[in-house]
């Protein structure tokens, strides 16, 4: 079941969004990369930062959402961006096998990016030895993922769209979900890759009139709540905000949001290894 994104409402909290884009970028040791590329750009506000910090560095930005690269374009980022697919996206260079993995070599890229992104996709851990393949011996591939999928703020739209009569039609809606951070670095660490692997929660301070609804419904829900007929989806939506309203009171200083998230920075081997994926 295919879903748009809508730049305007992703970018709702661009700064609490931002975060943990800037903590991610922070802990990349790339001293003077020539590529960057920011697999799963959205509308190209982070990946600015990127061509910020390495300012002589072809910086590009991939996202599989048209709107997003609209947007992305019109940002005014010292970036290219183009339409693409994160599980398609690569540089022509041979396929990892279960024995080891070839480098993109001198073609590779240096700093390899997603912030974000490999939530949406359900291989995304069988993906990894293939993105470790992109990046050019001695570079970084930095990647981040939400890892709060047990909070009410997913749980609870769990539940309702399994209810009627929303069932019938949210069961084929997408759903992010990602791993610990020790499964990662073990991945990658078969890889021959160095791993700083960690997490943090971050406690999201929200104002306004159902500011959890607003930050789901740009992100983790919007495939459910797309899914849903026109004349469905403000009963659910409806249902949605007062059951969020519950789990995340305002005490008068605004609505607390925690916000697991999972970060990795691997530093790719000088060469070839007979490591495989995990």
């Amino acid at each position: 079941m295919t879903h748009t994104w809508d730049p305007d409402r992703y970018l709702a909290y661009a700064d609490e969004r931002g975060r943990p884009f800037v903590d991610l970028i922070t802990r990349i040791g790339a001293a003077d990369p020539a590529t960057v590329v920011d697999l799963g750009c959205g509308p190209g506000n982070l990946t600015a930062l990127l061509a910020e910090r390495w300012p002589d560095a072809a910086v590009s930005g991939v996202d599989s959402s048209a709107e997003m690269i609209t947007a992305a374009r019109a940002s005014g980022a010292a970036a290219t961006f183009e339409v693409g697919d994160v599980r398609d996206w690569g540089l022509d260079t041979p396929s990892p096998s279960g024995s080891g993995y070839s480098t993109g070599g001198e073609d590779g890229v240096d700093v390899l990016v997603s912030n974000a992104t490999l939530q949406w996709l359900p291989d995304h851990l069988e993906l990894l030895p293939r993105l470790v393949a992109q990046v050019r011996p001695g570079g970084w591939l930095a990647f981040q993922v939400p890892g709060n999928f047990d909070e009410p703020s997913h749980t609870l739209r769990t539940e309702l769209a399994a209810e009627s009569p929303y069932a019938d039609h949210t069961a084929g809606a997408a759903v992010p979900s990602s791993y610990d951070a020790a499964t990662y670095l073990r991945a990658l660490q078969e890889l021959g890759c160095d791993v700083d692997a960690w997490e943090t929660t971050y406690l999201h301070v929200l104002h306004g009139k159902d500011p959890v609804f607003t930050w789901v419904s740009g992100t983790g829900a919007r495939p459910t709540l797309q899914a849903l007929p026109d004349a469905l989806r403000p009963r659910f939506e409806a249902e949605f905000k007062r059951r969020l309203r519950d789990a995340y009171p305002d005490h008068g200083h605004g609505v607390v949001l925690p916000f697991r998230r999972i970060f990795v920075v691997a530093r790719v081997p000088a060469g070839p290894t007979s490591g495989g994926p995990a």
